[in-house]
């Protein structure tokens, strides 16, 4: 993603561009899996040792609460960080923790009736199970 592209998308959401804030966007645009608030510190650390691990983890907190990116929880585990990018959902493996992207499959809000005075913004399906290393060494026994 251009830097550019980064920079609107922070400013659009209402955050300020800083430079500790550019780089944590920036690593999670450039990096493929799902990383943990610990590996963006030390990703974001060996290019600009600057950046404290406070400061990285404000950084997520803000940039997920704006929407730019969101937070997988897996329990019993750290937390997870995706940059949206396009729309999807996860699957976590029940065995070794792997977070993988899903196709998107489009979900019905539910009736506000059904929820009381809840206001839906979002709804995201998590699949959970063995992913194919786990299920083949499973089969393997």
């Amino acid at each position: 993603m251009k830097a550019e592209t980064i920079q609107r998308s922070l400013e659009d959401s209402g955050l300020r561009c800083t430079a500790q804030r550019y780089a944590v966007m920036a690593f999670l645009m450039e990096h493929k899996g799902h990383p943990t608030a610990a590996e963006i510190f030390e990703g974001v650390n060996r290019l600009d040792p600057r950046s404290s691990r406070a400061t990285t983890y404000n950084n997520l907190r803000d940039l997920v609460k704006a929407g730019l990116v969101s937070e997988v929880a897996v329990e019993g585990r750290a937390g997870r960080f995706d940059a949206k990018g396009t729309r999807h959902h996860h699957f976590i493996c029940d065995r070794c923790g792997s977070v993988e992207d899903m196709d998107w499959y489009n979900v019905p809000k539910p009736a506000s009736r059904s929820l009381g005075k809840r206001v839906v913004r979002e709804c995201q399906l998590i699949f959970r199970g063995l992913c194919t290393k786990c299920a083949a060494r499973r089969a393997s026994r």
